[in-house]
């Protein structure tokens, strides 16, 4: 098997995309050039922000061809097109033959939330001393438990354990559902888990199924009055445009859980949910920082 590498600018990437795949192309990846740099650009979309850009301003393309014959194929037939103007051919080379399923899966062990509180992809068996386990495969949508952000969300939530059961909890941006399937886990009796992307929401759905978690999962336009618990697990900027939505979430005694922030980040979020709430960081992990705010309980009739 041959890798071959490509660099096209955000113009160029559906055209050289297909012409790839039309050169028989096993596989065609792409992912942002100046990924890890100060010009690392992120993509997303939400209520009240810009539509978000289809594609980074440079993209790094890498193509998989049965044979070394079929990647030189490639290469002179695609640098001979007029599309090619802008973009760069960066090499190929051969791949070692390997058992890609088992290689893949190495890489996902169980993760521990706590000592008895665990994430177990379906390849393997559970850790001794796990009495709680959600079993969760990496997919399309973001959340495996890996991840800091997540981790800090799953160790608050295992961490309450509210003795009477929380009332509604949201989970706002629910990517792969693991954040809302922790909380029916753990006693949540009504969960809402809402994604903007679709894949997002059937990934939710699955998840949950598996896991015999009763959940409802949907658009943004599903999450419907007060909670208990929202929980948004998203990036920094979309959190600061969601505060007056997130909070408006917020029951009266209710607790708001985000993440997705860095740590640096924590004061632009404090000063944007001021109006609403209080925030102050309740957890730190490499850089990053869970923040939580409750509002005031309904005063007694």
């Amino acid at each position: 098997m041959f890798e071959v590498r490509l660099l096209c600018p955000e113009d160029r990437v559906e055209a050289l995309s297909d012409a790839l795949e039309a050169l028989d192309a096993l596989s065609v990846s792409v992912e942002d050039a100046d990924g890890d740099t100060e010009a690392e650009q992120a993509l997303f979309g939400e209520p009240g922000l810009p539509p978000p850009a289809e594609g980074w301003q440079r993209s790094r393309l890498t193509a998989l061809f049965s044979t070394e014959a079929q990647a030189r194929e490639a290469e002179r037939l695609l640098t001979a097109q007029d599309f090619f103007a802008g973009c760069q051919w960066l090499g190929a080379s051969p791949l070692q033959d390997q058992d890609w399923v088992r290689l893949t899966q190495s890489q996902f062990a169980p993760v521990e939330i706590t000592p008895s509180f665990w994430i177990v992809p379906t390849w393997h068996e559970p850790p001794p001393g796990a009495t709680r386990i959600i079993r969760l495969d990496p997919g399309l949508a973001f959340g495996t438990g890996t991840h800091p952000t997540t981790r800090m969300c799953l160790r608050w939530i295992a961490a309450q354990q509210p003795a009477a059961g929380w009332g509604r909890v949201l989970d706002y941006g629910c990517g792969s559902g693991i954040l809302a399937i922790a909380a029916a886990r753990h006693g949540a009796r009504e969960v809402d888990a809402v994604d903007i992307d679709k894949a997002a929401v059937q990934a939710t759905e699955a998840n949950a199924q598996a896991n015999g978690a009763v959940l409802r999962a949907g658009l943004p336009d599903a999450a419907r009055g007060e909670y208990a618990v929202v929980l948004a697990n998203i990036l920094a900027t979309p959190l600061k445009v969601l505060a007056p939505l997130l909070c408006a979430h917020v029951a009266p005694g209710g607790t708001l859980v985000l993440a997705g922030i860095l740590a640096r980040q924590a004061g632009e979020l404090q000063e944007a949910y001021a109006p609403h709430l209080a925030l102050e960081v309740a957890d730190e992990e490499d850089g990053w920082v869970l923040m939580t705010a409750r509002r005031a309980a309904a005063p007694p009739r």
